[in-house]
């Protein structure tokens, strides 16, 4: 199921048209048992981004990953992030320090990918997963989150009606 689900969400982020299909967002997050390291990779449609923090989907005032990306543009996105989108791992709250951020796609279909990370002392036990982001903008808002912590992979779907979700391992 994962796996089919994957391939789709390829080709729906990638499709040429004019705007994007569904209102979407996608997040895998990974641990590594070697490293005691979370990554979190979170990919959103760069409309969405900009609708959500200057209220004009096609504004290139914070130009993200361009020479000329507005100075508080990831201060912007953060702040809305911490509002909308957390992960919790036994108990703790993971940060949300940008370690990357990537374009991806064009016109319409343009994705900001973003990457995240977090040591943790031990091997996660309990995963809180919170994803509203962009549900104050679209009713029909869906975020995907796959999680890849020990050996059986987790896919879910979270929106309005069903916000967060606990995980025990």
């Amino acid at each position: 199921m994962g796996f089919i689900l994957s391939i789709c969400l390829v080709h729906l982020f990638n499709l040429p048209s004019t705007e994007h299909p569904l209102r979407l967002s996608l997040c895998e997050v990974e641990y590594d048992p070697a490293t005691l390291l979370v990554d979190v990779h979170l990919k959103l449609f760069l409309t969405d981004v900009n609708e959500a923090l200057v209220f004009d989907p096609y504004s290139t005032e914070l130009a993200f990953c361009q020479p000329n990306e507005a100075s508080n543009a990831e201060v912007l996105l953060q702040t809305y992030l911490e509002r909308y989108f957390f992960i919790i791992i036994n108990g703790q709250k993971m940060p949300l320090h940008i370690l990357e951020k990537k374009l991806a796609g064009s016109g319409e279909n343009t994705t900001l990918g973003l990457h995240f990370q977090l040591k943790i002392k031990e091997q996660p036990k309990i995963v809180e997963v919170k994803n509203l982001v962009f549900t104050d903008l679209f009713f029909d808002q869906s975020n995907i989150v796959y999680l890849h912590i020990g050996k059986k992979p987790r896919s879910l779907m979270l929106n309005l009606e069903s916000p967060i979700h606990v995980i025990e391992y």
